[in-house]
């Protein structure tokens, strides 16, 4: 089975390249299976019914989030009602919708998809390796393969989580930084691993953003608003993992980064 997995889409110029690029990524690589992290995917932050619609229209057979996907007031009902929509799982018990659930590939596959968030310098969560352990193991009798989606910040605590996992799922892929790294692997024991995953989203810009909001912040200390640039080029960042559906580890893990070069306006 192939699994395409997207990194952070930021705003409209990230969502323009999904529905221009994916369709031909998924056509090229055969992939069987698309998973894309769309916590950012509204204005930069959170995720409206629109802006998920347009991503699953794009392509997408799941979408994962992280820190910001509340940032949006639909986002509460979207969560709780759409099954292919995940928030982070070590969320407190009472938070609406899911943090896992398994999918049906277009192959036959069946996916379980975990979405956690770590918690170095990030905000306190329940622990993302014992909660993450928990749905892993509820998953296993009824998935094929499973794909972990570990949104956090710290390198240290994404590498220690792929290794807590390594044997117990397909993949454990990084999000969260925006900035895709270059440490792909498959680990000793079966699981593919990357730190980050990367961005979709335009290029000239501080991981997504104009520049003058964070410029202005670093510079002063003071609160800027971090504005979604609506043209420039753009890039598609992620990873396609080769997974074996019979012994539900990874056999290859490539990086991806396209470039869509095409100015982007209001109207598109």
């Amino acid at each position: 089975m192939i699994l395409l997995f997207i990194g952070d889409v930021v705003g409209r110029p990230g969502r323009r390249t999904v529905r221009v690029l994916l369709p031909q990524l998924i056509q090229e690589h055969q992939a069987d299976f698309t998973i894309i992290n769309a916590e950012n995917a509204a204005g930069g932050y959170g995720l409206t019914i629109n802006t998920a619609a347009e991503l699953l229209d794009g392509g997408a057979d799941c979408l994962t989030s992280g820190n910001h996907i509340w940032a949006q007031k639909e986002a509460y009902e979207l969560v709780e009602t759409d099954r292919r929509i995940l928030r982070p799982a070590n969320y407190p018990p009472g938070v609406p919708g899911r943090g896992a659930q398994v999918y049906q590939a277009h192959s036959g596959v069946r996916v379980g998809v975990v979405n956690l968030l770590g918690r170095v310098f990030m905000d306190p969560m329940d622990c993302p390796f014992r909660r993450g352990r928990e749905e892993v193991e509820a998953l296993t009798p009824d998935a094929d393969v499973i794909i972990v989606d570990f949104h956090a910040e710290a390198t240290s605590e994404k590498k220690a989580f792929g290794l807590f996992m390594d044997g117990k799922v397909a993949a454990v892929l990084g999000t969260h930084t925006h900035v895709q790294t270059a440490d792909e692997q498959i680990l000793s024991a079966g699981t593919a691993f990357i730190t980050d995953c990367g961005m979709t989203g335009a290029t000239n810009t501080v991981i997504g953003v104009e520049s003058e909001g964070p410029l202005k912040h670093f510079l002063t200390g003071l609160p800027a608003r971090f504005t979604v640039p609506k043209k420039g080029p753009c890039i598609l960042s992620g990873v396609v993992v080769k997974c074996n559906e019979h012994t539900g580890l990874a056999e290859r893990i490539d990086r991806i980064r396209t470039y869509y070069e095409s100015p982007l306006t209001d109207k598109q």
